[in-house]
């Protein structure tokens, strides 16, 4: 029994000095008093948690604040230089590294053009990217905390890269490659969980509980926030819709299967449509196709319609299974929005019921570009703190628990 009450002593410690956290996090800079009257701990307990925080270095105190009478009260932030963290968004064809701080914020980012994707060559890249982002990092008390990395595929609750259909991986061992090189720990994410991810907490999904990321690249994955939890299924692999079959008897895919949404609403089907219909002087890749659409080309923009309707077709099944408050939609297609919002709404209109439509949201991300490597970032960010006794959370709605 009294190892018992000694384990459950610790982790209500473990709770109490998480919410506390959470509190200078969310809401600071905040008062002793503050936190004690938002959580319900008492003021002893808080100020044990706030010391043994302040001496791991997460928080800081700062000038007086305002007081009602009396002395006044010394303030509390979150020290969001303790450490640092890097996110790597890799894709087919290209991969964005960032440098962010224990809060997202980016500090320094990467990015290059793959030109081709054998393991070995893309492996090295990558550390080559990840050691430019640690040589250009801050002094700080934790240093580099982690590394996550958003990859384009099927990745097990284990880290292991089963599948990843556009880059022909099979069974790849990522996340051990690069601890073995940096000795850092490493996360590894599918890519649209990661985007989903950062979005929740960054970006156009906050105070979003319900929500379906939709990451449009090469390819199409989907990240599922359910009541503010990442939905991943029982072997870590949920999400692949963009291998729903739309047409019965369409084109082959890399997965295997045919007729798969990714094969008509991808960066890739945008690109091959894009060389059978355009002249082969206009066709270059999405920085030419965008700037021909903001030009008028009709032919640019007929595709373009035609890609938005294959969008909405994909979101009606997605929308129909979920019901979800939000869906966001990302990755590099999202830089089209302004052409192919109107027929994404069109076939929705045309195709949900009147009460899926009128529940749903359709966004674009907010962070652009960045919201799988933020999200991948803050997945190590999270496995950090968790090492660390301390969890940190999306929002909080704190009640304590007292020893």
């Amino acid at each position: 029994m009294k190892s018992l009450r000694t384990g459950d002593q610790n982790l209500i410690k473990q709770i109490n000095k998480s919410i506390v956290l959470n509190v200078i996090k969310n809401k600071g800079p905040v008062s002793r008093a503050q936190i004690s009257k938002e959580t319900g701990l008492n003021k002893a307990t808080v100020s044990t948690m706030v010391a043994e925080l302040i001496n791991e270095s997460f928080v800081n105190e700062i000038g007086a604040g305002q007081s009602s009478g009396g002395r006044k009260p010394v303030m509390l932030y979150f020290n969001n230089h303790a450490g640092y963290s890097i996110g790597i968004d890799l894709g087919v064809n290209y991969i964005l590294g960032v440098l962010t701080d224990l809060s997202g914020n980016i500090i320094r980012e990467t990015n290059i053009r793959l030109n081709e994707t054998d393991l070995e060559f893309v492996r090295d890249k990558i550390i080559s990217i990840i050691d430019n982002l640690i040589q250009s990092a801050p002094e700080s008390p934790y240093g580099i905390v982690g590394i996550g990395i958003g990859v384009p595929g099927h990745v097990n609750l284990e880290h292991q890269i089963l599948f990843a259909p556009n880059l022909k991986w099979r069974n790849v061992y990522l996340k051990q490659m690069i601890e073995e090189k940096f000795h850092i720990p490493v996360q590894i994410e599918n890519e649209a969980n990661a985007g989903a991810h950062g979005e929740h907490l960054y970006g156009a999904g906050k105070m979003t509980p319900n929500l379906i990321y939709v990451s449009i690249g090469i390819g199409i994955g989907t990240g599922i926030i359910i009541n503010n939890q990442l939905y991943t299924g029982a072997t870590g692999i949920a999400g692949e819709m963009g291998h729903l079959t739309i047409e019965a008897n369409g084109r082959k895919c890399s997965c295997g299967n045919r007729g798969c949404w990714e094969m008509y609403a991808s960066e890739n089907a945008l690109l091959k449509a894009a060389r059978q219909n355009l002249e082969e002087d206009d066709v270059c890749d999405l920085d030419v196709l965008e700037s021909e659409a903001k030009k008028g080309n009709l032919k640019v923009l007929n595709l373009l319609n035609h890609l938005g309707e294959y969008i909405g077709i994909g979101l009606t099944n997605v929308i129909n299974t979920f019901n979800p408050q939000a869906v966001i939609i990302g990755n590099r297609i999202a830089r089209f929005e302004n052409w192919i919002i109107n027929p994404i709404e069109r076939i929705l209109k045309d195709r949900l019921s009147c009460y899926h439509k009128t529940n749903t949201e359709i966004r674009f991300s907010a962070l652009g570009k960045h919201s799988i490597a933020l999200g991948a970032s803050s997945f190590a960010i999270s496995h950090f703190f968790k090492e660390k006794k301390v969890k940190t959370l999306v929002t909080s709605q704190p009640t304590g628990l007292e020893e």
